[in-house]
């Protein structure tokens, strides 16, 4: 385990890891692993730890870090196809894509406000191996939807690749998918492929304000089931709006609806969407760079960046079922919540700094089920709390097989999902 080994920065607490690898190229990437396999030592693989929070904490005798496998290796504007090492920053990626008006379409999250840190620190296959996904989620899908192909290193040392990087390739079973959403548990990437695309010409967000939970899930229903073709559906209740724009919003609630496109299009959908919701409260608009910094706000979860370690959860639901999960769940404790996707994503603080996970998941199964995601906690707590939604047998036994194919000697990210 000798490959671009350095000391851990002074500082670390006991539970990471003491000894730091930070591999340059694919080849000794594959040496750390094998040299952990062979010594049996756990490793706890980041990028630049800005994801840290996510998950359970990983007890590991060394550290893996894709922070030094960066650069873009392709971009190819006309075919929207771009590869990247895995350790890239997401912001460098982002700004090289608009200076050709293109996008990641998928939005992807920037947790690094909600644990503390400044913005702009995720990577690439950070991304990836979290499957993280922003407001057009509900439009577009998930991280996952866009990936044409990775290359990794499994837990046996093993350099593999799936995937390509055209858009039609459907050969086989497409393990990219996989490894999406396995938290560095089965393999880690070195390497990323996904698809782009061109960026809006406009942007406009229709804001209903005033509105209840309730009445903010109806009107965003209504507006879904629109030909307005909205990029964005979320509710901002009271105090949740003062938090995002910096305050420009005021405490009033806040729900909004983002439409974007062709110039001409965008303005002939506001104004016939506006037509429909204006009856339902009073409307407001912002337009371009306003409506965008809105959305990161919210994408970012921004209102819940408080600096604190106040538990935050991530729960997918229903669409139309977010608002009567908040209600059950204020009659039994001290909660704040803010919607995302339509009323399908609700993000949730408890106040009393417990992560009340018996209580959460229970308040998912009363309203037809769903997933609960513990996304912010300390470490003591999130050590004690089934921090992901317990899989069904057949699908926990799928995981543990998927686990044993990848990494049977338990060496990546061991206990990082339960």
């Amino acid at each position: 385990m000798s490959a671009n080994a350095a000391a851990k920065p002074a500082g670390a607490s006991g539970a990471e890891a003491s000894r730091l690898f930070e591999p340059t190229s694919e080849d000794a990437l594959r040496d750390v692993i094998a040299g952990a396999v062979s010594e049996e030592v756990p490793l706890l693989v980041e990028g630049t730890g800005s994801k840290s929070g996510l998950g359970r904490p990983v007890q590991a005798g060394a550290t893996l870090s894709t922070r030094k496998l960066t650069g873009v290796t392709l971009y190819e504007p006309e075919e929207l196809v771009l590869s990247a090492r895995a350790g890239t920053p997401i912001a460098e990626i982002e700004a090289m894509l608009d200076e050709k008006h293109q996008r990641l379409e998928f939005e992807p999250i920037d947790y690094g406000p909600l644990h503390g840190r400044e913005r702009g620190l995720g990577t690439i296959g950070g991304v990836v191996a979290c499957n993280l996904a922003g407001p057009r989620r509900l439009k577009q899908g998930a991280a996952r939807d866009h990936v044409l192909g990775v290359r990794a290193v499994s837990g046996r040392a093993e350099i593999f690749k799936s995937g390509g990087r055209v858009v039609k390739n459907v050969t086989g079973y497409d393990l990219s998918k996989g490894i999406a959403g396995s938290f560095g548990t089965l393999a880690v990437m070195s390497e990323v492929t996904i698809k782009v695309l061109p960026k809006s010409e406009a942007e406009t967000t229709l804001l209903l304000r005033g509105l209840d939970d309730e009445a903010a899930s109806a009107a965003m229903a209504l507006a879904l089931g629109s030909p307005a073709e909205a990029s964005g559906a979320a509710h901002l209740p009271m105090l949740t709006a003062a938090r995002v724009m910096d305050g420009a919003l005021g405490n009033e609630p806040a729900t909004a609806i983002r439409l974007d496109g062709f110039g001409p299009s965008v303005e002939a959908r506001a104004k016939h969407l506006g037509t429909v919701l204006e009856e339902r409260g009073r409307l407001e608009h912002l337009h371009g760079e306003e409506s965008r910094a809105f959305w990161r706000d919210v994408k970012d979860a921004i209102p819940f960046a408080d600096g604190s370690e106040r538990p935050v959860w991530r729960v997918s639901v229903a669409p139309t079922s977010g608002h009567a999960l908040v209600m059950g769940l204020r009659r039994h404790a001290a909660i704040d919540a803010f919607y995302d996707w339509q009323g399908g994503l609700v993000w949730l603080r408890m106040e009393s700094g417990e992560a009340e996970a018996d209580l959460v998941r229970a308040g998912v199964s009363r309203i037809g089920g769903g997933h609960a995601t513990l996304v912010r906690a300390t470490d003591q707590v999130r050590a004690a709390t089934e921090v992901f939604q317990p899989h069904a047998p057949a699908l926990a036994g799928l995981s543990r097989r998927l686990k044993e194919q990848f990494d049977p000697a338990g060496v990546l990210n061991p206990g990082k999902m339960g």
